[in-house]
């Protein structure tokens, strides 16, 4: 019996840890009644964004999405609590050292923000939640950038 080929470090791979995710929702809009789209959908916008950018001689992410459902509660006026469930996609990955190393975290947020601005669209959301790394925030449409 021959004994399996050990694995070895590939190099160049060897770097920081920058982990990303980006939570979308998958229902449109505020509402309950909104339009719940499939996970399918948020795959096919990220894959399209991707191609385009690969096409354009540029770095883009790869990741995995999976289905998720988000649960909160919020304090009502009437001194109640209110609380709901609502269907997600979230898309994580990593930005691995060997292909993306070279990239500054600049570059990377700045293609998160992206793709998530495009899946926000393509779901008819006004807010998406990004982490990268040790950092978090929410894009909103009807908020300033900072």
């Amino acid at each position: 019996m021959t004994k399996p080929k050990p694995y070895a470090v590939v190099p160049g791979s060897r770097g920081p840890r920058r982990d990303f995710r980006i939570s979308v929702g998958l229902r449109e809009g505020w509402d309950a009644e909104g339009r719940v789209f499939d996970v399918s959908e948020a795959v096919r916008t990220a894959r399209a964004w991707m191609k385009r950018r690969v096409e354009a001689g540029q770095p883009a992410l790869s990741g995995m999405f999976t289905r998720a459902e988000v649960t909160y509660a919020w304090p009502r006026e009437d001194g109640t609590v209110g609380s709901d469930r609502e269907p997600v996609a979230l898309f994580t990955g990593e930005a691995v050292h060997a292909y993306l190393g070279a990239l500054a975290d600049e570059a990377v947020e700045a293609m998160l923000n992206e793709l998530a601005m495009e899946l926000g669209e393509a779901l008819g959301q006004e807010r998406i939640y990004v982490a990268f790394a040790d950092r978090t925030w929410i894009l909103d449409r009807g908020e300033e950038t900072s």
